[in-house]
Formats: structure tokens, C-alpha cells, sequence
């Protein structure tokens, strides 16, 4: 992997990707930083999934973004798309997040406007740490009963759509200030509408594919929001691009 802004000569190391990742220093408010690949032609998956269009250059970025958050936040549909579980010890650097003051393992977050979470799902019973919903009062109140009974921390945050505002702010009253979203579209273009973007780290894939396949954010049409580069690598003939918002 090698860098062409800012400019650094030879290869990237860990210890690079980490500063030029990690998040700011002096938070006052949840940041959330948003991660997917696209393809050349802009197709976020195929056939239905995003791991077809992923390098391991692209993969070492993914698992460093965990590393580095407080907290993973996800769709339910892609949760389910992607068979998401909760995040193990294993999968995340222990002496970077010790090293950093950080949490041993990230909680999931996953906005369910209505609770649709399976309690016997491997988020809810295959995790170190509780999986947190954020959901609506609209939801049935025995789904989030049974899923508060499963173990999950059900956080209520807006009649019939999930309110990204007050979920971001219970996400904050636990402490959870760094916010790595990994999608999906309807989720990233919710957070795009509540101009609640701060950075998105987004993979070009090589690739040409066509088809129907959606783009990285679907949602309600909105003013155009201002971004600037700050870095950009290549693997090979992939692009990793990071943008943060203009604010």
C-alpha cells in the first residue's frame, strides 16, 4: 500500500494508517466516520454483498476502523446481509486499543426502526459486550422486551424512524464518542440528511459490474455537502480515499 496525498515516500506502516485514521483528539461529540467500497461504475455490492469488491488492503482499513471506535454502526439490513455478529477480542488489536485508552472491544450499534432484530441472532448471543438497538416507540414492545431479555441494550430514539440525532446522543451518554458506521446505503443517506457525516473513508474497487446493484447512500434528496480529500492510497489499482466534511 502506498500513499499519494499527503505525500510519503515508500511503504505505509501500521503505525501511518493508525495517525492518519484514528480519529481527533479532542472530541466533544460523537464523530462519526463512515467506511465502504464501491466499484468503478459505483455498485456497492454483488449479489447483494460487499465482500466481492474487497482487497486486503481494503480489509486491513475495515478491522482498523474497529480498532479504533468506541462503538460499530450498522444497519439491520446489512447486519443481516452480511451475517454480522458482535466483535471478539480477537478481532481487534489489544495493544492498540490499551495503547489508546480504549474500551477492550467495541460495542455494535444497530438502528432498527422496529426492533427486527432476531434475540437468538449471533449479535445478540455471540458477543463479549452487550449489542445495542437503537430503535422507536413504534416498535413492538415485545420484540424490545425480549431483546432486552436476550442481554441487548435497547435504546429508544424516535416514534416511527430511528431519530440519528438522539441515537447519536444516548451513543454519547455512554461514552461512545467514536462512531465507525459500516453502512448500509438507507442508513449512510439517513446520516447524509441529518448532515451527520463527519469523515467517509470510501475503497474504489477495480472493478466493473454493472447490473442493478444500488450506490453507497440512498435517501431523501438534500443540498450537496461539502467534503475534502485528506488522504488517498493505492493498492495495486485501488483507490482508498478519505473525505472529511467541511463544516
Amino acid at each position: 500500500m502506498r500513499t499519494l496525498l499527503p505525500p510519503h515516500d515508500g511503504e505505509i506502516t501500521d503505525a501511518d494508517l493508525e495517525r492518519a485514521y484514528d480519529y481527533p483528539s479532542d472530541l466533544d461529540r460523537p464523530w462519526v466516520q463512515v467506511n465502504f467500497v464501491s466499484s468503478v461504475d459505483g455498485a456497492v455490492a454483488v449479489d447483494g454483498r460487499s465482500a466481492a469488491l474487497g482487497n486486503p488492503a481494503d480489509k486491513k482499513v475495515f478491522m482498523l476502523g474497529r480498532d479504533l471506535a468506541d462503538v460499530v454502526l450498522v444497519g439491520a439490513g446489512t447486519a443481516k446481509a452480511e451475517g454480522y455478529r458482535g466483535v471478539r477480542a480477537g478481532e481487534v488489536r489489544a495493544e492498540r486499543r490499551a495503547r489508546l485508552g480504549r474500551a477492550p472491544v467495541p460495542p455494535i450499534a444497530v438502528v432498527s426502526a422496529r426492533a427486527s432484530i432476531d434475540p437468538d441472532s449471533p449479535l445478540v448471543t455471540d458477543t463479549s459486550v452487550p449489542l445495542i438497538v437503537l430503535t422507536t416507540s413504534s416498535a413492538s414492545a415485545e420484540r424490545r422486551e425480549a431483546l432486552v431479555a436476550a442481554g441487548a441494550d435497547v435504546v429508544v430514539a424516535g416514534g416511527t424512524e430511528v431519530d440519528l440525532v438522539a441515537a447519536l446522543r444516548a451513543l454519547d451518554e455512554r461514552g461512545l464518542r467514536r462512531v465507525d458506521c459500516e453502512g448500509g446505503p438507507a442508513l449512510f443517506g439517513s446520516l447524509i440528511a441529518a448532515d451527520l457525516v463527519d469523515e467517509l473513508c470510501v475503497t474504489i474497487a477495480p472493478k466493473l459490474v454493472g447490473g442493478g446493484a444500488g450506490r453507497i447512500a440512498h435517501g431523501p434528496a438534500v443540498p450537496p455537502r461539502d467534503m475534502t480529500l485528506v488522504s488517498a492510497l493505492h493498492h495495486g489499482s485501488a483507490l482508498l480515499l478519505r473525505y472529511r466534511r467541511v463544516r
